[in-house]
């Protein structure tokens, strides 16, 4: 049975090993070798525990009424599976993340247009040693020079400088 739930949580460890940064190599390497020894040792061990007999017990221990306890109290034991908990507030935890994830995908995509048009507008400009300043200030408007507002050099407020 044991066997059966590791067989389907099986992980993707090429798909895991592209996504881990190279200092952390290391620390995934270790994860690897212990996830693979817990599945070696889980699949060496029988889907069924093996099955006690009590017959030989009871012939070979001198108190018979020991044994029938010991078999009584087995028999009632019950050994509760550990109920996942988590799985949800991962599932939320990374539906968030994937919105979060799209979200900065569509604002780089934004932000590439927008450094794409600077990159043409620099490829098209005249070079700077052919330029005037009429050029300059046309082509970059924050380098020109308020003498109306600033009457006097430096021609910015000082705060600027």
């Amino acid at each position: 049975m044991a066997g059966r739930r590791v067989a389907l949580k099986a992980i993707d460890w090429v798909a895991f090993a592209e996504r881990v940064p190279p200092n952390q190599r290391g620390m995934f390497n270790a994860l690897k070798t212990r996830t693979d020894a817990i599945s070696a040792k889980l699949t060496s061990l029988p889907e069924t525990p093996a099955a006690i007999d009590w017959t030989y017990y009871r012939s070979a221990v001198a108190n018979t009424g020991m044994v029938d306890e010991f078999e009584k109290k087995f028999k009632a034991l019950q050994i509760p599976e550990p109920v996942d908990t988590q799985t949800s507030a991962i599932n939320a935890q990374e539906s968030e993340s994937n919105k979060s994830a799209l979200a900065y995908i569509e604002g780089s995509k934004a932000r590439i247009a927008e450094y794409e048009k600077e990159l043409d507008k620099f490829k098209n400009m005249i070079p700077f040693d052919q330029m005037t300043i009429d050029d300059l200030n046309d082509t970059f408007p924050e380098t020109k020079l308020d003498k109306v507002k600033y009457p006097y050099w430096p021609h910015k407020p000082i705060a600027d400088l």
